[in-house]
């Protein structure tokens, strides 16, 4: 019988054909599934990404709630250091403030001379009313919540487990607290206000969404404690490296380090005996991380369900392939043997081989007048398959090209609107932090009639501050628009005393930073003009001086105009950290920053570079200078 098989061509072709076949068959099966499981983990990465994203937008809500209210009232605080004042701020804290449970103001000894010794006055929500204490007795000198701001010296965040649980928050006592130092003019240490909210309302938070159902959210600060754990009995007390076995969970220890040292990402970890994908961020503003674990049974429930269908489907796949297999080459495989004989002469190099066409019209045929076609036409469809594979290959190039151009391009638009939202928010924050203060309601008397005049514009002089700071951005990214470059590519020219311009760009940049000295050189005449584009110059300046400010210590920074040929020159130079030369290639380049976590839009130098550029004139870093920065904006006098 095996000779029989060894000397049959058809069985031959049979088992050649099988076993190329079926490992094929079966190879892309096996590429598929686990092209589907791959697809499917990413799907999953992604969704617990977006989860945790929104969960994590949710929390910070709270975050932003309690630091508002807290560097609000701490202002009011230091300005009247009276207990029943202090009583009343604890109390608006807590009422005008639906995220926040209670909050606490503590002083120092000596502070009030009603209460030499301590005192605290502290407002709490107990069911549906809000509860105000004043108490002499507790010491709180050595609380987390009271220490660290003191010794640090600014707001901090807080978390601790309050084992006496004097306010009455939490019935597991964990707290999370932001504590804010006070001081007087004098820069005298009065205390601390802290705003305070349980943990438990961060615990229903993250409950409240999950993206498969056994998923579950775990917390931990930069010690790598549990602040937030579906087993109570791990928090607080039990950090994630002590719970996990160095020998067998060792990726969890890994997920612990990345967690505390504040970064994001995603791993895949063993966690109870069970493989979960783990997607982790840190918390802005705090030094904890927000993890969601979910689990792989969940993640591949429809994958493995999938899998008990597809094996079956698998297994009649094959056999059909070995029955038809079998039927094809057994009843086609004689017609055959001319067309090979000819064919094998095609091979040989025997291009003069006559395959004529036929009128049959089964496999045989279809088969021979394909060879007899290809033979006539050979020569074409080599030539037309190279230079479609030269098309191709020049497609895939420019569609990657392209690719990467949608992903950069996306990648700049996420980080310009994170950071346009970071520079907004902090005084848009402080003014509506005042607003909410001139508009809160009083027993007795107006707001106006509580705060003196002095106390009034002050209020008023810090919310123009900002709003002045508010209208800088607006302005540079309107300017840094396609609407913006349009107009500032068809300027209109006028005589500019140039000596009033500086004025204005000095009295702007002082207002800002009142406490700033400025080394100004005017090597010019009195009334001396120029015709140009008077706000690009005022601009220009007061960009410049705000960048020396910020990257120096505000010390030795000098603005010095003068003639130098047919150019006005405006030279700013200051004794700061300076520019990495790695950086200089990115500097002018617009929404790039020389350093990733400054502050701003980076839109600064390059509106300058171009304002230079639209009045004829030049924009450069002197990096012949080593002390700091110099920048040199000129223009031409006519």
């Amino acid at each position: 019988m095996i000779h029989k098989i060894r000397k049959s061509f058809s069985a031959k072709v049979i088992i050649w054909v099988l076993l190329i076949a079926v490992p094929v068959f079966l190879l892309s099966i096996g590429v598929l599934f686990h092209q589907s499981r791959k697809l499917i983990r990413a799907e999953a990465v992604e969704r617990a990404s977006v989860v945790l994203g929104t969960a994590m937008h949710r929390i910070n809500r709270y975050l932003i709630t309690a630091e508002t209210a807290t560097h609000t009232y701490a202002w009011l605080a230091e300005q009247s250091m009276q207990p029943d004042s202090l009583k009343t701020y604890a109390e608006r804290v807590v009422m005008l403030n639906p995220f926040v449970d209670g909050c606490a103001i503590s002083t120092e000894p000596g502070i009030l001379s009603q209460y030499p010794e301590r005192f605290v006055a502290y407002s709490l929500k107990d069911s549906d009313s809000i509860k105000t204490i004043v108490d002499t007795n507790v010491n709180y000198f050595n609380r987390k919540w009271y220490r660290l701001p003191r010794l640090q010296q600014k707001p901090c965040w807080v978390v601790y487990y309050d084992e006496t649980n004097s306010l009455n928050l939490a019935d597991d006592g964990m707290m999370a607290t932001y504590s804010k130092p006070l001081y007087n003019s004098d820069q005298r240490f009065l205390g601390v206000i802290s705003t305070e909210f349980s943990l438990l309302h961060l615990s229903k938070i993250m409950a409240e969404v999950k993206p498969y159902p056994h998923s579950y959210y775990v917390m931990i600060d930069e010690q790598g404690r549990y602040v937030g754990h579906p087993d109570s009995t791990r928090l607080f007390n039990k950090t994630i490296f002590a719970v996990a076995d160095p020998q067998k969970q060792a990726d969890i220890i890994a997920l612990g380090y990345e967690m505390t040292k504040g970064r994001h990402g995603n791993m895949s970890v063993m966690v109870n005996g069970q493989r979960s994908l783990v997607c982790y961020m840190p918390v802005p503003e705090t030094t904890w991380s927000l993890a969601i674990v979910c689990p792989d049974s969940d993640i591949l429930m429809g994958y493995n369900r999938l899998t008990y269908i597809v094996i079956p489907l698998i297994i009649i796949g094959l056999l059909l392939i070995i029955i038809n297999c079998y039927k094809a080459v057994t009843v086609s495989i004689n017609p055959l043997h001319l067309l090979m004989a000819k064919t094998k002469a095609i091979a040989d190099g025997n291009m003069l081989v006559d395959i004529q066409h036929t009128q049959r019209t089964d496999v045989i045929g279809v088969l021979q007048n394909s060879f007899a076609t290809m033979l006539e036409s050979l020569n074409y469809y080599i030539d037309s398959v190279r230079k479609a594979s030269d098309q191709n290959k020049r497609y895939n190039q420019e569609l990657e090209h392209t690719t990467q151009l949608v992903i950069e391009s996306e990648k700049q638009k996420t980080a310009f609107i994170q950071n346009v939202t970071h520079q907004i928010r902090t005084p848009l924050n402080i003014v509506m932090g005042f607003a909410q203060v001139l508009s809160s309601p009083t027993d007795d008397a107006s707001l106006s009639e509580e705060l003196s005049k002095e106390e009034l514009k002050n209020i008023a002089g810090t919310m123009n501050h900002n709003t002045k700071q508010l209208v800088r951005m607006v302005l540079m990214l309107f300017d840094s628009s396609e609407t913006g470059q349009a107009e500032s590519g068809s300027l209109e020219m006028a005589d500019v005393d140039i000596a009033d311009a500086m004025k204005e760009a000095l009295d702007y940049t002082y207002n800002l930073y009142p406490d700033i000295k400025i080394d100004y050189h005017f090597n010019l005449p009195d009334g001396f003009t120029v015709r140009t584009h008077r706000r690009s110059v005022v601009y220009s300046v007061q960009e410049l001086l705000h960048n020396s400010i910020k990257y120096s210590d505000k010390q030795d920074i000098s603005l010095t105009v003068e003639q130098t040929g047919e150019k006005l020159r405006f030279t700013v130079q200051d004794t700061g950290c300076g520019i990495d030369t790695a950086e200089l290639d990115n500097m002018f380049k617009f929404f790039a920053k020389v350093d990733g976590f400054s502050e701003g839009l980076g839109l600064g130098l390059p509106l300058t570079m171009r304002h230079a550029q639209n009045l004829g004139g030049n924009f450069r870093l002197d990096t012949t200078y080593q002390e700091g920065c110099r920048f040199i904006f000129e223009i031409p006098l006519a």
